[in-house]
């Protein structure tokens, strides 16, 4: 006998035919089962088991029960509880072997245990009960009129409840065929009739009239258990007799019509399930509204779905919070991630994400929204950037760096302003979750494309950013990249603002420069700029001018106290108070010349908002303020943030040496800081030209021109394509080079110079050759070139613009 239980039972107290772990029971189930919770032993994923023991292999209920086990796995409707698993076993009690049967299901609740559980009141318990009904209905519905089949006792104990608190049917030990022609017919029905209990029987079977049941349609007997499970929800008791479904004081009174056809004494006369869910106005609520919209989403119309989007966020809030929580968000969910939702679902799916604890917004929310960070949808793309503020927190470093960065990259290069400027506002919630040589290889890159991009609010917010993440950049990245951005391409912009976001990000920074570099490579830019043309710039230079002033006297003060170690770590006492407040809105701002010549005048009365050290400073600018983005916490230091060592980087700032850059030195990495004592407000066509050419290496003599020469030189194209590969490699190298040498030529040029216009020069790859010398021009003091004396019949004949000047040559 020993050996026969081993062999029923596992080693770990478990059916052995049965591969899930039996848990605890429930209070409550229908008739003689054990409803028990249960695991997977394959995935501990959880389940739901029931089972029936019955006293001998005689019992009728055991027939009964395998009645049920099949009729539940063959019958499938959405709200029919779903089907996994069953077995029989004999189990040993004393002497006694007793059959018992398992039915594995999806993991479910009773309805009676969930009521109690969600502890709804008023509309919200009324709408949620609707639902329900409405559930319960259409499976009773299919059951006996699309499949004639008789269920014979639907109460609140055959009801179950899932983990979206959907509603299903189960308990289908008494379900049978109904054939009304055949008089003889018998059937599960007649055989298990005495399961269900007196109190749930209609009349005629209560008195066994089976021919007036076989006259009845077939839903005759479920409308009557529909009746007596709408009375024990809204009185909240059981049924314990049938005279008790008299007392409708509890049923709401736009149900109470439908509730006393449904238990009508004939039974030709009752309500049909399928007339109950279209006919009465208690089904037409917010929730099964809402949820039926959801269920249907892939046949509505853009139009329908936009509207239904845009009004959910505010009706959700009607809505029972549990729900929200655990049917609207799965739904949601899955249809962005199957695309059957547009992108006007994504606002109201992270808002009412946030409703969530964090350990369910991170299990239910944040799956979606790192899938949905592939989509090449630019709604959803938009949606996702603007609202990374709400979960860019929840994101773990490793999937910021890994799955979300390369997908958001994208945004940098795309040819849509906004987006590009949304991508640049969204580093600042995921740059302190990319590791270093994410950071140094490939988002330096983009920034400094940015930093040269057609939209100067593009530009003006890269500088910005590039303050706020300078406490996550290495020190030997902080060394090579932030004075270079800063002043040789920020100070120098055409627009006036960027020029300011320059300075108050130098300030911002202060902490990370020593006094050598504060007097030799910022001090020279700032001071140029106290003469600038905005007013605001010039404001700001002469704070930032006697900040840094400031840092050198104390500087000085330690050296002559011999501190030379304490006065190398001076840090200033407002230095990175606070990050750096975006500047502006790129969609107004379409990078006119007149915005962007630092002598043109700024007319406007909209303010942009730069905010340093907690502070703000409003600029009169051409564009609308765009309000700045919750901040990110200003309290960190660079010890809770240790980085390693940068490797060799091609991010746009040049090749760095660390041995270099602890002497200063900074000529290799292309960010040579232009000269003070130059013209510090050259004209605009230097400038540009200054922007455009390289720095001249060494200049080859230039011969007169022959047949050869022109066969070897076709064009100049092989030596733009080797300067447009120099830039990619440290595209901001340039920005840093003086304004290259020219060759005025004589104006009694010999003949063999002016042939040389009919071909093209002889020029080595990344040398300098000056436009003048070509053409014989020289250089004016207004940027303008004019023609040392021509000789007819030679070059060009056809009229040449260059600049604001028109040149004849004829």
């Amino acid at each position: 006998m020993l050996k026969f239980l081993k062999g029923v039972v596992g080693s770990s107290g478990g059916i052995k035919d049965l591969p899930y772990n039996i848990g605890e029971p429930y209070s409550s189930t229908w008739g003689s089962w054990t409803h028990f919770r249960g695991t997977s032993k394959d995935d501990n994923s959880p389940v739901s088991i029931f089972s029936l023991t019955c006293t001998s292999a005689q019992d009728g209920r055991l027939a009964a029960a395998r009645n049920g086990a099949k009729r539940l796995r063959t019958v499938r409707h959405p709200n029919v509880l779903s089907f996994l698993h069953s077995t029989e076993a004999e189990i040993m009690e004393g002497s006694l072997v007793k059959p018992t049967i398992y039915i594995v299901t999806e993991p479910v609740m009773p309805l009676e245990e969930k009521i109690k559980e969600l502890n709804l009141q008023g509309t919200q318990r009324n709408e949620y009960y609707a639902w329900g009904l409405h559930q319960i209905a259409k499976a009773v519905s299919f059951l006996n009129n699309d499949c004639k089949l008789v269920h014979g006792n639907i109460c609140l104990a055959s009801v179950v409840v899932t983990q979206s608190l959907d509603w299903k049917l189960y308990a289908f030990d008494v379900l049978s065929e109904f054939d009304g022609s055949v008089e003889d017919a018998t059937g599960p029905m007649m055989q298990f009739e005495w399961l269900v209990g007196t109190q749930y029987k209609p009349i005629e079977l209560a008195k066994n009239d089976w021919t007036a049941i076989r006259k009845s349609p077939p839903w005759a007997i479920d409308s009557w258990g529909l009746g007596c499970l709408m009375y024990e929800l809204f009185s909240g008791v059981k049924l314990l007799r049938t005279e008790e479904l008299r007392n409708t004081a509890c049923i709401p009174k736009s149900l109470l019509p439908d509730y006393q056809r449904l238990l009508g004494s004939a039974p030709s006369r009752r309500l049909n399930s399928s007339k109950l869910i279209g006919n009465s106005d208690f089904f037409q609520n917010k929730l099964v509204e809402t949820i039926q919209f959801m269920e249907v989403l892939n046949l509505k119309d853009s139009v329908e779905k936009d509207s239904f989007f845009r009004k959910l966020p505010s009706l959700a809030e009607q809505l029972p919070r549990q729900m929200v929580f655990k049917k609207l968000i799965p739904e949601l969910a899955s249809a962005l991630e199957f695309g059957s939702a547009p992108a006007s679902a994504l606002n109201p799916f992270l808002k009412l994400g946030s409703w969530l604890p964090s350990e369910e917004f991170d299990t239910k929310v944040l799956p979606t929204v790192i899938k949905l960070f592939v989509s090449n949808d630019r709604g959803i793309r938009v949606g996702l950037l603007q609202h990374i503020d709400q979960f860019g927190a929840a994101l773990s470093t490793q999937v910021v760096d890994e799955q979300v960065f390369p997908h958001v990259a994208n945004g940098f290069s795309d040819t849509s302003a906004f987006l590009r400027e949304l991508t640049l506002k969204a580093m600042l919630a995921l740059a302190p979750k990319l590791s270093q040589r994410t950071i140094t290889g490939s988002l330096l890159k983009y920034l400094s494309k940015l930093q040269v991009d057609e939209e100067p609010a593009i530009r003006t917010n890269t500088t910005i950013l590039l303050g706020n993440i300078a406490a996550y950049l290495n020190e030997a990245t902080r060394k090579r990249v932030l004075i270079n951005a800063f002043t040789v391409r920020a100070l120098r912009d055409g627009f006036a603002p960027a020029r300011a976001a320059g300075i108050m990000a130098l300030i911002a920074t202060s902490s990370h420069y020593d006094a050598m570099e504060i007097a030799t490579r910022i001090l020279p830019h700032l001071v140029v700029l106290t003469v600038d043309s905005d007013s605001d710039v010039r404001e700001k230079a002469f704070q930032a001018t006697q900040q840094f002033l400031q840092i050198i006297k104390q500087y000085h003060a330690k050296l002559e106290t011999g501190d030379t170690e304490a006065a190398n770590t001076f840090t200033p006492a407002n230095a990175s108070a606070s990050l750096l407040g975006w500047a502006m809105s790129s969609l107004t701002l379409k990078g006119k010349a007149s915005e962007q010549d630092s002598g043109a005048p700024i007319t406007s009365t909209a303010t942009v908002t730069i905010a340093p050290n907690s502070s703000s400073v409003e600029n009169p600018v051409s564009s609308m303020v765009r309000n700045p983005p919750p901040r990110l916490s200003s309290n960190f230091e660079q010890s809770d943030h240790p980085a390693p060592p940068s490797p060799t980087s091609t991010d746009g700032w040049g090749e760095f040496d660390e041995n270099e850059a602890m002497t200063g030195d900074d000529d290799k990495d292309g960010w040579d800081d232009m000269d003070a004592a130059d013209d510090p407000t050259p004209p605009a066509l230097a400038r540009i030209q200054a922007a455009q050419q390289k720095p001249v290496q060494s200049q080859k003599p230039i011969v007169n021109s022959t047949l050869a020469d022109r066969e070897r030189f076709p064009s100049t194209t092989t030596g733009s394509i080797d300067k447009v590969s120099s830039l990619d490699d440290d595209p901001w190298a340039a920005i840093a080079a003086h304004s290259p040498e020219t060759t005025v030529k004589p104006l009694g040029a010999p003949l063999h110079s002016i042939n040389r216009l009919s071909a093209p020069p002889t020029m080595q790859q990344g040398k300098h050759v000056s436009l003048e010398s070509l053409l014989g021009v020289k250089g004016t003091s207004t940027g303008k070139l004019h023609v040392a004396n021509p000789v007819k019949g030679h070059g060009r004949t056809a009229p040449m613009k260059l600049g604001a000047q028109r040149v004849n040559r004829s």
